[in-house]
């Protein structure tokens, strides 16, 4: 089976309940387990002392009404391993969504670390209440060093993603990172970690688009830096990012967050081929986004259809990233509708 086939399998075993084990597998998922097991040793347990909350207000003095960010998922998303609330993802986002848009934002964070997809359900009933405009989603390491089928991992993820658009709700999702850039998962079963994780993220690039979002690929989470210079794009225990590699998630992530609120660069108005940019069946472009760190994928349509022979039409986009902008501090509380 190609690898377009079996993220199409994938995506529908997750809308009609089916299995997923057999797509490594069901003799690698033990060994999958027990290396998990081994590499969760060799990290350590997660420290007691709390990760800084990046939810509050910033921008301030910036025109107003405030955009609305809420922040969802896992450690990833809370920054887990850092020092000061500056070099959190979300104040990352936050501060530099306000210096895009010339205007104040207002970041809930509800990610938690160690959240698989079915802790996602319930972060959004969180989030909801404060009507976000838009919503970014990381979330899926944990489902694969937990040995969750992916097919299972999609239908959450799908549903919370429903969720979040019948609310008006605009989302980025930051597919699964691939885990076999992570030093303590180590070869060969490092090659299936990494399997395992790309299917699962271009499950995820199917089911998220499906259901109304757009996808950003973390892939090496987060591109060629971490391989080039892990032992600095990586934190302490050597499966977190450290502040430099959160900085560099951000930065893959902003663009995307900033055109789903409609803010876009005019050098980003039209796709670019000789950049590998253009539209494509959905399958075909998970694929491609799951090796390709920074590939966003939305929907599109073709000749006024949203379907072609091989599904959904997608637009494949590799977006320029923006300069690091220095985080803010938050002010006061996240704002309430």
């Amino acid at each position: 089976m190609g690898k377009a086939a079996a993220a199409r399998k994938l995506a529908a075993a997750a809308a009609y309940g089916g299995g997923g084990v057999s797509l490594l597998g069901a003799s690698l998922v033990g060994i999958l387990s027990a290396e998990a097991k081994l590499a969760r040793r060799t990290i350590g347990t997660p420290r007691e002392d709390p990760t800084p909350d990046a939810s509050g207000r910033y921008g301030t003095g910036r025109p107003g009404p405030s955009l609305r960010l809420a922040l969802l998922g896992d450690s990833s998303a809370v920054g887990y391993g850092v020092e000061e609330v500056e070099q959190t993802p979300g104040a990352l986002l936050a501060s530099g969504l306000a210096d895009a848009t010339d205007r104040r934002v207002s970041l809930r964070s509800v990610a938690v670390v160690g959240a698989r997809s079915r802790d996602l359900d319930a972060q959004v009933d969180l989030a909801l209440p404060a009507q976000p405009h838009v919503a970014v989603i990381l979330v899926g390491a944990n489902d694969v060093t937990h040995r969750v089928l992916p097919s299972e991992s999609v239908r959450l993820l799908e549903h919370a993603v429903r969720r979040l658009r019948e609310a008006g709700v605009e989302v980025v999702v930051g597919t699964c990172p691939d885990l076999g850039t992570v030093e303590p998962i180590a070869p060969p079963l490092r090659q299936v970690a990494r399997a395992w994780s790309r299917r699962l993220a271009a499950g995820q690039a199917i089911a998220v688009v499906e259901a109304g979002g757009r996808t950003v690929s973390l892939g090496s989470v987060l591109g060629p830096e971490f391989s080039a210079a892990p032992t600095e794009m990586f934190g302490s225990d050597r499966f977190h990012p450290s502040a430099a590699g959160y900085a560099s998630m951000a930065s893959v992530l902003l663009p995307s967050v900033l055109a789903a609120v409609g803010v876009v660069p005019t050098e980003d108005l039209e796709p670019e081929a000789f950049r590998g940019e253009g539209v494509m069946p959905i399958s075909y472009a998970a694929v491609e986004a799951a090796r390709t760190p920074g590939t966003e994928i939305d929907a599109t349509e073709v000749g006024g259809s949203s379907r072609g022979y091989r599904g959904r039409w997608v637009l494949l986009r590799h977006r320029r990233r923006l300069p690091q902008t220095e985080a803010q501090t938050p002010e006061g509380e996240a704002e309430d509708t």
